[in-house]
């Protein structure tokens, strides 16, 4: 039986539940009957989804200030949205981690995935960092952070409020400890490396697990060779290159505390000597680099999200163009370039589209190699496109 008091809302009856019932994470507030009723519903509880026949479809959270109005979290109805329920959820999602990583290091929440919608949660060791993307984990936010305490080995949870989609949902942007503290920048050991997360100043949580395989994949293809690291970060993939047996490594970002921390980075995994960064922004610096005579056996491109939505989608597209025809000049003959999308709104085929012309337009021909995409600890829902956002094309370059 439901909760008597959970509000019940409905769909448009001209909008198709079907998808809903099979899997679907939400439903968008332009398919919802929004009426005075609906429209009081405090941002964020826990409410029932009804077709337009009233016919209960599950129990999730509703925002109508949102555009995502309704998110599913449970299609159970006997099921209790409490701290309960959350605590299960996150055991499940810790238990699928431990099964995949021998340290806890890894995204441990990856959303709609893992069954928490607009819910982020990286760990890094003791410390974990959530970003309650959506209202009702705002609400629930004491039942998250003692779910997260409660895990083996964690003593520490902190709020990153930062990014777009809290705005969306209506949320503030306020950052800041949970539950205990964070005590400067944390290391973390990723395929042989050892990289430094700012969890307090850094971008997103601090660190990307996302490109743990393809970093791995991309430093196979470094060994023996120079490596240019470019939107390098914190050197992501230098780094990784550098562990494997990369002759040498250049990094290069516009962000001097990033570098900062990459040199640290370097420090630590004991290859110091045989990197180096360079600060600039990368198209003028790929161009630089080109004037100067430089090329490398391998070119890795990591750019920020250029279409993170469908408006931005053809000028992010020239812009992974004009990325990969600089960086296709930068690459010896025979060797390799490693073109990287977090777009949501650019697809694999899209991506793999504007990279390959890129590619031409410098004159180049291409072989590939592999295509790669998150990790494991970040699940892909099967209903949800966007959970797949990472792409990574691996080319061989020949002329």
């Amino acid at each position: 039986m439901t909760e008597p008091d959970l509000p019940r809302i409905r769909l448009r009856p001209n909008k198709n539940a079907q998808p809903l019932r099979f899997g679907a994470p939400w439903a968008f507030t332009d398919t919802l009957v929004l009426d005075r009723r609906s429209r009081a519903v405090p941002a964020g509880s826990i409410v029932v989804l009804e077709d337009a026949e009233r016919n209960a479809l599950g129990q999730g959270a509703f925002n109508a200030g949102s555009r995502i109005g309704f998110r599913m979290l449970d299609p159970d109805l006997s099921a209790r949205i409490d701290d309960a329920w959350i605590a299960a959820r996150i055991a499940r999602a810790a238990a699928l981690r431990e099964a995949l990583f021998d340290a806890p290091f890894y995204r441990l929440v990856h959303a709609e995935a893992d069954g928490l919608p607009g819910v982020v949660i990286d760990r890094f060791g003791a410390v974990c960092v959530i970003q309650p993307n959506a209202a009702w984990a705002e609400r629930m936010l004491p039942g998250f952070v003692a779910a997260l305490l409660a895990l083996p080995g964690v003593t520490t949870v902190h709020k990153n409020a930062a990014g777009r989609a809290r705005g969306l949902e209506g949320l503030d942007d306020v950052s800041g400890p949970l539950a205990g503290q964070i005590d400067g920048v944390i290391d973390v050991p990723m395929n042989g490396a050892v990289y430094r997360a700012d969890i307090l100043g850094g971008q997103k949580t601090g660190l990307f697990f996302d490109q743990r395989p393809n970093h791995a994949f991309a430093a196979r293809l470094g060994r023996g060779r120079r490596v240019l690291d470019v939107f390098s970060h914190v050197g992501g993939f230098a780094l990784a290159a550098l562990a494997g047996g990369a002759t040498s490594a250049l990094a290069v970002d516009a962000s001097a505390p990033a570098l900062a921390l990459a040199e640290e980075g370097a420090a630590r995994s004991g290859v110091s000597d045989r990197f180096a960064t360079r600060r600039g922004d990368a198209f003028d610096t790929m161009a630089a680099l080109e004037a100067e005579g430089e090329s490398f056996g391998l070119v890795v491109c990591d750019p920020p999200a250029f279409a993170p939505a469908k408006p931005a989608l053809d000028a992010g597209l020239r812009a992974y163009e004009r990325v990969a025809r600089l960086a296709s000049r930068l690459v010896e003959p025979g060797g390799f370039l490693v073109l990287c999308s977090c777009s949501h709104a650019a697809d694999l085929a899209a991506f793999r589209g504007a990279s390959l012309r890129g590619v031409g337009k410098a004159g180049r021909s291409a072989q590939i190699l592999h295509t790669g995409e998150a990790g494991p600890d970040h699940p892909v829902h099967p209903f949800l496109a966007e959970s797949a956002y990472l792409k990574a094309l691996f080319l061989r370059l020949d002329g």
